[in-house]
């Protein structure tokens, strides 16, 4: 390694010694050294092509389930001297894999007379492909018809749905490998081909689509551009993490459980469950097809509107919604951060002439069980057989949901049939063709050194969410309206059945009311 100081001066004692010791503690993956060679201050900084992270719990807490950093050395050190118990560094690394890449970092000596790291910026070597986003990616991987109503548009399409030439992966690597060329491509995939969209590559998802948070065991977790250090959300992870990069404009997905709903939440993005039924799920990988959709995450509500105009073309779309309603019960399970941001919100859509009147849902404790045990049930039908010849092979979590689903009886699963009707009914007479507002999620985006309690506990409170579009088929669509101390949340509309294009008329509609309103207040602050 070549060390140059600024005009000749010797390294400040320990400087050099502190650097390598975090180079070792990068190779190590030493979560403990790493997070000690941070200032522990809350303007401590890190950035790098992901976003910036601020204070140094931020800066821990990503390292959690990012793992190492890959092996690499240090070729060259050149440090600028900025007083006795400072110094700005730039190091060129050369990673094992080649290329290579920059980091520099401006150090800081404490009153233990540690030197720590105060901010860095890590430019790493380019990837080819960022496997934890995309599984295979080309320029484009198929083309579109080249003319229609989304020429010029690049899709990013979730692990789950056919290509012609491709391989269905479900975001595990041991299903992948035995996995068959398919010979057809996905009518929901076709659609937005010869509408002139390109297929810019297959995108990662949860394994077998069974989560919502992001993770992937196998290939790493995407990306959350819009808050880094989080989770991104799943399962359609890997398309809302590329529309959120810029990698594609659309990405096509899942939604059973809120996997569209949920990332788009999440990383502030624009994302559509349909009416069930109302998008082909032909030649698409199933996990419980009673509550399977395909759907849309865009990253504005007019790209969003074109696209379904496209994939709604045949499905019927002349329900009109009528006003708006809210529950109450739906903020119990949110988080006080959810909670302010969307009451804060319906103030001032009221303001501006839109008011949603109160309803009464079922309990989400009701709502919770009956999708579980009925999605459950339907899962193992879908992948218990692979996933019992393959023991060891998927994340503990995703396991465990597998062993529920593998236990659910006959008898249970018929009495969670029978409550599923009383709550739909109770549910369709509550909210009539009215458009039912709650939050996308019941939190922001969780970081990725949360708890598996903590992921869980997020988990069933946006679940009981949810559910409701789940279990009455209606159309569920996620509007980035929401804003937390701890990043964006979207506010959900679900409407009436059929009313899909309506729903996005509605979403744009409420966007520009909030903004005008923004607008209209600042205007009278001034």
């Amino acid at each position: 390694m070549r060390v140059r100081v600024e005009g000749g001066a010797p390294a400040p004692e320990g400087l050099v010694e502190a650097v390598l010791a975090y180079e070792a503690a990068l190779a190590a993956d030493d979560v403990a050294a790493l997070a000690d060679a941070f200032e522990r201050t809350p303007d401590a900084l890190r950035g790098d092509r992901a976003g910036l992270l601020v204070g140094h719990g931020a800066i821990a807490g990503f390292r959690a389930r990012r793992g190492g950093a890959g092996a690499r050395t240090v070729a060259e050190l050149r440090i600028h001297l900025a007083g006795d118990d400072a110094a700005h560094l730039t190091t060129v690394n050369v990673p094992a894999g080649g290329g290579r890449g920059l980091v520099t970092q401006l150090w800081r000596r404490g009153d233990d007379g540690a030197w720590r790291i105060a901010a860095a910026h890590v430019t790493a070597p380019a990837p080819a492909l960022d496997a934890r986003v995309w599984r295979v990616a080309g320029a484009p991987l198929v083309a579109g018809s080249g003319d229609g109503p989304l020429a010029g548009e690049t899709v990013a399409v979730k692990d789950l749905f056919a290509i012609a030439g491709q391989r269905i992966g479900v975001g595990v690597r041991a299903f992948l490998a035995s996995a068959s060329i398919e010979e057809a491509t996905a009518p929901a995939v076709q659609a937005l081909l010869d509408a002139g969209a390109d297929v810019v590559g297959i995108a990662q998802t949860d394994q077998f689509a069974y989560s919502i948070a992001g993770l992937n065991p196998d290939y790493g977790t995407p990306p959350n551009p819009a808050v880094p250090g989080a989770i991104p959300g799943g399962s359609s992870s890997g398309p809302a993490a590329a529309v959120a990069l810029g990698q594609a404009s659309i990405g096509l997905g899942t939604d059973t459980a809120g996997s569209i709903r949920v990332p788009a939440s999440y990383q502030g993005l624009w994302g559509l469950r349909p009416t069930h039924g109302a998008v082909s799920l032909a030649h698409v990988w199933p996990l419980a097809p009673r509550y399977d959709t395909a759907g849309w995450i865009t990253g504005d509500g007019v790209t969003m509107r074109r696209v379904a105009s496209v994939g709604l073309a045949d499905a019927g779309q002349g329900v009109a919604p009528g006003g708006y309603v809210a529950a109450p019960e739906v903020m119990m399970s949110c988080t006080r951060g959810v909670r302010d941001a969307f009451d804060a919100a319906l103030a001032a859509l009221a303001a501006a002439g839109v008011g949603a009147t109160p309803v009464d849902v079922p309990a989400l404790d009701d709502l919770l069980a009956t999708f579980r045990v009925t999605q459950q049930a339907e899962a193992w039908r879908s992948d218990g057989a692979w996933v019992e010849s393959h023991p060891g092979v998927l994340a503990p979590d995703v396991q465990e949901r597998f062993d529920l689903a593998r236990d659910v009886t006959a008898d249970q699963e018929a009495a969670a049939l029978a409550a599923l009707d009383r709550l739909v009914a109770h549910l369709d007479h509550a909210l009539g063709d009215a458009i039912l507002l709650v939050p996308a999620a019941a939190s922001s985006a969780p970081r990725l050194d949360a708890s598996e309690s903590e992921l869980e506990e997020r988990r069933r409170a946006t679940l009981s969410i949810t559910a409701i579009a789940g279990l009455t088929g209606r159309p569920a669509l996620s509007v980035p309206l929401l804003d937390t101390p701890d990043g964006p949340v979207g506010m959900c509309l679900v409407g009436p059945r059929g009313s899909d294009l309506a729903l996005v008329d509605a979403g744009l509609a409420l966007e520009a009311a909030l903004r005008n309103h923004g607008e209209t207040s600042l205007g009278h602050t001034v």
